[in-house]
């Protein structure tokens, strides 16, 4: 069967499979996780886009030279004009590509640190990342149900070599699989991510960044740099990889201030108009400023603990993002002025006395910090949300060189046949430093580009090399032009969900309530008694997610995060009943 290998099931490797799909080539599709979706999901300030719709309906002027000129800033001059300008030309085109195909809400647009513009799109509710992930993935995975000859999905695979011919085309992959070395076929595109949590014995991240080995990371521990290693190990080029980015806003959990691993703040808290306040309650950064900026004025402040508070103004503006964090126990609600500055250990007049200086700022338009974009005055009878903040590893802007085509380059300076990479795992596209709203971009983008160049490839190459490594390439034309209709890149009706697994019996709160160890975990959502403890270490979000809920009822935290058929989806058989009336 024609098909092209994705190793990744993160936002690149989804856009990478859709577009191959209308492109009319087969996906086989590789990740080594229990569930696709990878960081992506974690993404919580939104995607970025110039000269989209929606910017034209909110009157927005921006245009793709525009995001050009603040992305080539961001980057130091040293990212590539030529990726910069797949990124940012292609932007409007990749977030209408997500309204329209997938159906999602990104009406609201909000200016991030280091953006001119107001570009930065996400809905009303959920974070972007997660919404915008779980769309492609869910549509994937009905396809490979619905059309098995068209999609295939393992997970739990993880890709160790990437196999090439006399030639040097890489022509598939060796995979392990519930314990057995499979061999696939076909053109690979490698969407693995990046190194932020490469803690391995052969870490990129030590490697070419020792100093921040001991930093916190907000990246799940899949991110070890798997992608860059197979094509390095082949002979492929990599560019940047001392370049990784720290994000000045990771939320520091009171209860575990020492977590390696932490959720990140979203830097749209700070876009809709939070301050970053020192110890002594005073600013000292302008909060919008490129994140390498932020992070090394909180290294050179050393007034600990930094903390992040929002007003009510901020507060309702980002309120889902506001409950969610506060659920976690991550963020504190104060309902007045004086609450807040007894959290911060501090008279009422010191913060008062910041308040009235920012608001002079405000008014003035001078601010002693460099600030530019304001959203109003501050004013002490008012509500808060405040965290604590911390430095963390975030994102690298480092990876495998690639082409404008997504073609992975060699030494010198070639592209390796049938190799493309999309997402974190390829560099030279952010430079020194990445705008907030692109990471989420990249993927869509470079994903795309890479589905559209796979697919290509595909076509061009005689089936000859491919068939001495044993694929099967005879019928490629005749499958392509069979699925290559309008109609192949539409949805499939969605597979009818796995029925839940019946009731077993009736618990009483008080019952599932005696089940709150990691070893014996029942949750109840939505009336429904769940026994995950088996599902604990295959969960997306990680145990510490569940366990916050063990033997209690998590229907709000659940809903606020998930739709509806997650559970009869990916977790049916954690069902043993409801909760007695």
């Amino acid at each position: 069967m024609a098909q092209v290998i994705v190793v990744g099931g993160g936002l690149a490797g989804l856009s990478a499979a859709h577009t191959l799909l209308e492109r009319g080539a087969n996906v086989l599709m590789l990740d080594k996780q229990p569930f696709m979706g990878g960081n992506s999901t974690k993404a919580t300030s939104g995607i970025n886009g110039a000269g989209t719709n929606t910017q034209k309906d909110l009157e927005i002027p921006d245009s793709a030279k525009i995001f050009f000129e603040d992305t080539k800033k961001s980057a130091r001059d040293l990212a590539r004009d030529d990726l910069i300008g797949v990124l940012t030309g292609r932007s409007g085109d990749a977030v209408n590509w997500l309204q329209n195909v997938f159906n999602l809400d990104l009406s609201k647009v909000s200016r991030l640190g280091g953006h001119s513009q107001p570009r930065t799109h996400r809905g009303d509710a959920q974070f972007p990342g997660m919404v915008i992930t779980y769309a492609q993935m869910e549509r994937l995975e009905d396809l490979a149900e619905s059309n098995p000859e068209r999609v295939k999905i393992h997970k739990k695979a993880r890709v160790t070599k990437l196999l090439k011919d006399e030639s040097g085309a890489v022509v598939g992959v060796e995979y392990e699989l519930k314990g057995k070395t499979e061999t696939a076929y076909g053109p690979v595109i490698l969407a693995t991510g990046g190194y932020a949590a490469d803690f391995t014995s052969d870490s990129l991240l030590k490697k070419h960044r020792p100093e921040y080995w001991d930093l916190p990371t907000t990246n799940g521990e899949h991110c070890t740099g798997d992608g860059q290693k197979l094509a390095l190990a082949i002979g492929a080029s990599a560019v940047d990889l001392e370049k990784v980015q720290v994000h000045p806003t990771g939320l520091v959990d009171p209860k575990e201030p020492e977590a390696k691993v932490k959720f990140l703040a979203a830097e749209a808290l700070r876009g809709c108009g939070g301050l970053l306040l020192d110890n002594t309650g005073k600013r000292f950064v302008d909060e919008l400023q490129h994140r390498d900026f932020v992070t090394g004025k909180i290294w050179e402040n050393k007034k600990y603990p930094i903390r992040l508070v929002l007003n009510g103004k901020a507060s309702k503006e980002i309120e889902w993002h506001c409950k969610h964090y506060v659920g976690r126990g991550l963020m504190k609600r104060c309902d007045s002025g004086e609450a807040l500055a007894k959290e911060f250990g501090l008279s009422p007049d010191v913060l008062k006395k910041t308040f009235e200086d920012y608001n002079t700022s405000v008014r003035t338009q001078k601010d002693p910090f460099g600030k530019k974009f304001f959203q109003g005055e501050w004013k002490f009878d008012d509500f808060y949300h405040v965290a604590i903040m911390t430095p963390v590893l975030h994102y690298t802007m480092g990876g495998l060189e690639i082409d404008p085509e997504s073609r992975v380059l060699d030494k010198n300076q070639k592209p390796v046949p049938g190799l493309f990479a999309a997402g974190e795992v390829a560099g030279g596209v952010h430079g020194a430093n990445r705008l907030g709203g692109s990471s989420l971009l990249g993927c869509v983008v470079f994903g795309r580009v890479s589905g559209d160049s796979a697919s290509a490839y595909l076509l061009q190459t005689t089936s000859a090399a491919v068939q001495k490594a044993g694929g099967r390439l005879s019928s490629l034309a005749g499958q392509l032009s069979s699925s290559s209709s309008p109609a192949a890149s539409q949805p499939s009706a969605p597979a009818a969900a796995p029925a839940g697994k019946s009731a077993s019996g009736e618990y009483t709160a008080a019952e599932v309530a005696k089940h709150n160890k990691k070893d014996d975990v029942w949750v109840i959502i939505d009336g429904q008694v769940l026994d995950v403890t088996s599902f604990l270490p295959d969960h997306p979000g990680g145990e510490k997610a569940i366990l916050l809920y063990a033997g209690r009822d998590a229907t709000e935290e659940f809903n606020m995060l998930h739709d509806p058929k997650v559970i009869p989806r990916y977790a049916a058989d954690s069902v043993i009943g409801k909760v007695k009336a």
